[in-house]
């Protein structure tokens, strides 16, 4: 037992200073998740701080003046033209110089005071659906604010209903906020799995394979060797993602590091058992780098990244629950800004498990099976 720990630190010993002697390896290393982690926190981002609109004011009364005014004062809208004619708005509208046109009609302050209802009309580029639903969203919220104050000021009486909203976890509802945690999963598998599918490749490739053959290493000892470099090596990309979202971003961390940490080696236990699987299986370094960016990319889609699961067709969600990406990214946002313990990341931590239970013996039986 002492013989066999021994050489299976020597062998990760070997792979580490196999992945660290060389300064690119570092860099690929440990550079792409700060790059990505920058790229996801700025351009990947749902929210909308500059909605460029039109105003259409037919009316050209205090009353348009002070609706135009919330929108002017919400620091959201920025207005870039005031229309005079109809046919202006088709052209503003196709040569997206703005995202929305405001038009109010001529009889709008003389409705609101008679007490009558006034409409507007909110025309908004469609060609990108989610960037115009939520700057609608946002003309609605303008809208009700404006009413409130009108019932205020001409003494009608108030709506019968108030909402008041209080958005947990994340308050000011940044995307960033739901983002970076998701990555301290995503880009710690994608790196991961690309390394450990080509440790054995590697070695097949630059004629060192056959070597650890005739060492006294057993395969069992082989495929540790093999795999807790990689673990540790994604525990310290996952460190980086997580100093970046503090340090940089400054998103408040709520729950426990030790959750964390040990939610990430069970993940990290599950993407190494099939990057070894995937590695057993590859002759060369360029199939193991094909195998692994074809297997990555559907665990990406499949994951909850950027599409919600339950928006999914009911058959593709049977297959997210063996992606180990899926339970990552649910239990990292879950620790990070929910602060959920391990009592409520039961249901994402078993799955996690009971893959890593399936891949690791499978890539073991498949690595024997290739040496013999």
């Amino acid at each position: 037992m002492r013989a066999s720990l021994f050489r299976i630190l020597a062998l990760i010993h070997k792979e580490l200073l196999a992945i660290m002697k060389d300064p690119r390896s570092r860099f690929v290393l440990f550079a792409p998740p700060v790059i990505q982690c920058l790229v996801f926190g700025y351009v990947a981002s749902y929210d909308l701080n500059n909605v460029p609109y039109a105003a259409f004011d037919r009316d050209r009364s205090a009353a348009s003046s002070a609706l135009l005014a919330r929108f002017d004062g919400s620091g959201i809208f920025r207005r870039v033209a005031n229309l005079s004619r109809a046919d202006d708005v088709r052209t503003w509208i196709d040569d997206r110089r703005a995202l929305l046109v405001i038009a109010i009609d001529q009889d709008f302050e003389r409705r609101l005071q008679a007490g009558r209802t006034a409409a507007i009309q909110v025309i908004a580029d469609g060609r990108n659906s989610n960037t115009a639903g939520t700057a609608l969203g946002y003309v609605g919220t303008a809208v009700a604010a404006f009413n409130a104050d009108w019932r205020t000021a001409h003494g009608a009486a108030p709506a019968p209903l108030r909402v008041s909203a209080r958005v947990w976890y994340n308050p000011n509802l940044e995307t960033r906020w739901n983002f970076i945690p998701s990555l301290i999963g995503t880009l710690t598998m994608l790196q991961t799995l690309l390394l450990t599918t080509m440790s054995v490749a590697r070695e097949r490739e630059q004629g060192t394979f056959d070597q650890l053959l005739v060492t006294p290493f057993r395969p069992g000892e082989i495929m540790v060797g093999k795999a807790l470099p990689s673990v540790l090596v994604g525990i310290g990309q996952a460190t980086t993602v997580l100093l970046v979202a503090q340090l940089w971003f400054r998103i408040p961390f709520a729950g426990h590091y030790l959750t964390l940490y040990a939610g990430l080696a069970l993940f990290l236990f599950a993407a190494v058992g099939i990057g070894l699987l995937l590695s057993s299986l590859a002759a060369t370094m360029q199939q193991a780098t094909l195998y692994t960016f074809v297997f990555m990319m559907p665990f990406m889609l499949l994951s909850g990244l950027s599409t919600p699961i339950a928006n999914m067709p009911t058959p593709v969600q049977y297959f997210t629950l063996i992606n180990p990406l899926r339970y990552a990214i649910e239990f990292a946002q879950r620790v990070y800004l929910e602060g959920a313990g391990f009592e409520r990341l039961a249901a994402d931590l078993w799955p996690l498990v009971a893959i890593a239970a399936v891949t690791l013996p499978a890539a073991a039986w498949l690595f024997r099976r290739r040496m013999a």
